[in-house]
């Protein structure tokens, strides 16, 4: 039963996939999804930062989430995505499995980070929503990387 004065709100979320979890970023931290490209190389950075594109005119640093979540890497193929992100007022593209899709998320289906969920590391989860017969993880992207790695993804664009 639904009161008069009861708002519903839904979080539209963007829909990726590492290994056989599904994680869910807000849709107004992305600004497109890329087939993969060709990465350049930077050296001196953090094993999980694949290196840089050209996209648009744009130097960005490109992450590959699985090695940053502690997963095995795997062969980038034709479901192979970049999520560009918006983080600190720079780009940053993050490698995923496959971003399936684009959904709202009732608040209400939003529970807090239990203390462990498979390997990623809890700081990054925001929290997960159950939706009939899939669990989403949603990302909190402002812990994914940390102000130093943010500092270290700007000199690199440099």
């Amino acid at each position: 039963m639904m009161m008069e004065n009861e708002i519903i709100v839904d979080r539209k979320v963007i829909v990726f996939q590492l290994k056989e979890e599904e994680y869910a970023v807000s849709v107004q931290q992305v600004g497109s999804i890329e087939r993969i490209q060709p990465i350049t190389r930077v050296p001196q950075t953090a094993d999980f930062v694949k290196g840089v594109i050209n996209l648009r005119g744009v130097v960005t640093p490109i992450i590959d989430l699985r090695v940053r979540f502690g997963l095995e890497e795997t062969q980038f193929n034709e479901s192979t995505r970049i999520i560009i992100i918006y983080l600190d007022e720079m780009e940053v593209g993050l490698i995923v499995d496959s971003a399936n899709d684009v959904i709202d998320i009732p608040e209400k289906s939003i529970e807090p980070a239990p203390e462990v969920i498979g390997t990623v590391d809890v700081d990054y989860i925001e929290g997960v929503a159950k939706l009939e017969d899939r669990l989403l993880i949603l990302l909190n992207l402002q812990k994914v990387l940390t102000h130093e790695e943010i500092n270290e993804l700007k000199t690199a664009e440099g």
